[in-house]
């Protein structure tokens, strides 16, 4: 599963992939964290050009803020553009706790390898929040 790192998120991602790799999960599931930058796209793009060039590239979006508003929101272009093969948008419930609390940041492992594990299962949904 390859993860296409919010821009805002650059920081927490290495902690968070880490946490991954320290747990020995890399080992079992394949899990690829991307960023904005080794994409050549501009941290200012809209929710729209994020979540489609996500979807074009067979990416799950690992976001914790996008916009709920506007045209190009992702909200909005998740209920235009959702079909049944899309890709969740994977959304950190706190940012900040997944930095400071290793109890939450194992709980953030846990799910995310969940969903790689059984990703065919979650397309379509739209948005899935993690932990569960």
């Amino acid at each position: 599963m390859i993860c296409l790192i919010d821009h805002n998120l650059k920081g927490h991602a290495l902690v968070f992939f880490g946490a991954i790799a320290s747990q020995g999960w890399l080992d079992i599931v394949p899990i690829q964290f991307v960023t904005f930058d080794e994409l050549d796209l501009p941290t200012d793009s809209d929710d729209r050009v994020v979540w489609c060039l996500a979807q074009k590239n067979q990416m799950v979006l690992l976001t914790a803020n996008r916009s709920m508003k506007g045209k190009d929101s992702l909200e909005q272009v998740m209920r235009e553009e959702n079909v049944a093969e899309s890709l969740p948008v994977v959304t950190i419930g706190n940012a900040d706790r997944l930095l400071s609390d290793p109890e939450y940041r194992g709980r953030c492992v846990e799910s995310l390898v969940e969903i790689a594990l059984s990703l065919d299962s979650y397309c379509g949904a739209r948005r899935v929040f993690i932990p569960s």
